[in-house]
């Protein structure tokens, strides 16, 4: 029996090779139609955008090398483009739903996003990039589970759930960006979120997610806010720390945690309690007014309501550094492929570039603009991939308009585009240094970095002496605490346009932003990937003819 089972296995591979088939890795396909609709999370009407009719969108769930197409159909009086934050697209900036990658999608137009979320697990979301459609929804989670072949660090949880807090502002987005755009701050938001639901205290709000005594659940908390850190926390449970934006954790266990702009965590939450109602709480953090919100969790054989007494907040950003500094990456679990993810030595690798970027703020004809060393971002009508593809880039930007190194004061900004020239996998250092009084939030399109340090002050070459060169988390967003730095290092291996930003929105419609540009010399489908035929071109290259195709 087992040669007939083995003849059959040998002829069934034969038959493959001869015929050329090949095991593609699973498709997942969705349709999604973005319209306006009225929303009242805050209990005043206003204009939401919604996926499907929904206020927050889909949460999308897949596993590692799915590849994921989404046909969004733009059914709003506005261009428009969403973001798969996290996700690395890997030779594929193509896919990135930026205005530095892509045309945005026309009102009544529709495209089609085809990504492969390759070697990655992980928390993740997204979110629109155009105008201030963010202030108004379409943002969702997006998180990649681990394959069945690879073991996961803890037990399998009794469910998983998504918690996407952020701080939200009553007024339309239209009318906050035409705040921004007439030189105005956006001030103050108007509460905060969680799951596009504010608690009304009453006592009688449904509870948002439901535990079994004595199971352990999986809670993935992000950030998808505009302006405001925000502590989490559970009334009565701790939280056991697992995930962090793509990389397993050391599993500290934390009573709160704080979550900054752009940010996912991924905790375990074990029903050890007495069955009951209990209620997480959102809260902003570095405001002079806390802005607070709840959300009820439910035993499911509970009797009784949720205790009026809260978990308290933590107070001032030291406190704040210092859990930073207790985030380790697991060196010993597996993350997406089988090798432990310490297998990776990146503190032995020798940095080629070190490049200091120092958020400005200022005033450009009497309005309101921010920036990175004294160049504020705008974009082009020509998406600054496409004029490199087509080989006009001279024609749209220049390269590397700020140095490496900043001036030590920088007086004023120049409005323009701000691209860097990154050499093909070079290991590099980056410095993020924030002159302000204001928490910071940085996240890099297409990649992961290790955070190696952040601390008070300003950032000197002595300072290496206090990275963490073994077991920083590898993620892809990093706050900036007032009058402090943050480091990063990471390899740019990863061949395209991409987008270097502040989380906090309105720093980003204003200014504060860049791309990398990372070209392959050998312009070969083994590095990039070709434009894909369903991209729309705009600008310039509206009409050109397509360059001569990649090869291997």
């Amino acid at each position: 029996m087992k040669g007939v089972i083995l003849m059959l296995l040998m002829c069934f591979l034969a038959g493959a090779l001869i015929s050329g088939v090949r095991c593609e890795d699973p498709y997942l396909f969705f349709t999604w139609n973005v319209t306006y609709g009225t929303i009242s999370p805050l209990g005043v009407p206003q204009q939401g955008i919604l996926i499907n009719g929904h206020f927050p969108g889909p949460n999308i769930n897949s596993t590692t090398n799915n590849n994921i197409v989404i046909n969004v159909f733009n059914n709003l009086d506005e261009p428009f483009l969403l973001t798969w934050s996290g996700i690395q697209h890997r030779k594929n900036s193509w896919q990135d739903g930026v205005l530095g990658t892509s045309c945005p999608i026309a009102p009544g137009k529709n495209f089609t996003y085809h990504f492969q979320v390759k070697d990655q697990i992980g928390s993740y979301i997204y979110y629109p990039t155009t105008a201030m459609h963010r202030a108004a929804g379409a943002f969702g989670g997006l998180r990649v589970n681990s394959r069945l072949l690879i073991p996961i660090p803890y037990a399998d949880p009794a469910d998983d759930y998504t918690v996407l807090i952020g701080d939200w502002y009553t007024k339309n987005h239209t009318l906050l960006k035409n705040f921004l755009d007439s030189g105005r701050s956006l001030g103050r938001p108007d509460g905060v979120l969680i799951n596009g639901k504010n608690s009304n205290s009453s006592g009688k709000d449904k509870p948002l997610f439901t535990m079994e005594p004595g199971k352990t659940y999986k809670y993935r908390i992000c950030n998808v806010g505009l302006k405001n850190s925000l502590n989490f926390r559970i009334q009565g449970h701790k939280m056991k720390l697992v995930e962090m934006e793509g990389s397993h954790t050391v599993q500290n266990v934390y009573d709160s945690l704080d979550v900054h702009i752009g940010q996912c965590f991924a905790v375990l939450v074990t029903a050890n309690q007495a069955p009951k109602d209990y209620v997480m709480v959102a809260s902003t953090r570095f405001t002079k007014t806390v802005l607070t919100t709840t959300g009820i969790i439910r035993y499911t054989n509970g009797k009784g309501a949720a205790s009026p007494v809260l978990p308290p907040a933590p107070a001032g950003w030291a406190w704040s550094l210092n859990q930073f500094r207790t985030f380790r990456w697991n060196l010993t679990a597996s993350a997406a492929r089988p090798n432990p993810q310490g297998s990776y030595h990146y503190g032995a690798i020798n940095i080629t570039r070190t490049i200091k970027l120092v958020s400005t703020t200022s005033r450009v004809g009497g309005k309101l603009r921010y920036g990175i060393n004294g160049i504020s971002h705008i974009n082009t009508p020509t998406p600054l991939k496409l004029a490199e593809y087509y080989n006009v880039a001279d024609k749209v930007f220049k390269y590397d308009v700020i140095r490496d190194e900043p001036p030590a004061k920088i007086s004023k900004l120049t409005m323009q585009p701000n691209v860097l020239n990154l050499t093909f996998r070079n290991f590099v250092e980056i410095i993020f240094e924030n002159h302000d009084k204001s928490i910071q939030s940085y996240h890099l399109d297409g990649y992961s970095f290790f955070a190696v340090a952040i601390e008070a002050g300003r950032w000197t070459p002595e300072k290496r002496r206090n990275y963490n060169l073994l077991d920083a988390v590898s993620r892809h967003t990093i706050q900036v605490f007032p009058n402090s730095w943050a480091a990063i290092l990471l390899t740019f291996d990863n061949a395209g346009m991409w987008n270097i930003r502040s989380e906090i929105w309105e720093r980003t419609y204003l200014g504060q932003q860049l791309y990398a540009s990372v070209l392959s010399p050998a312009r070969s489908l083994r590095d990039e990937y070709n434009i894909p035929d369903n991209t729309p071109l705009c600008g310039i290259v509206r009409n050109l003819p397509k360059p001569p195709p990649y090869t291997i």
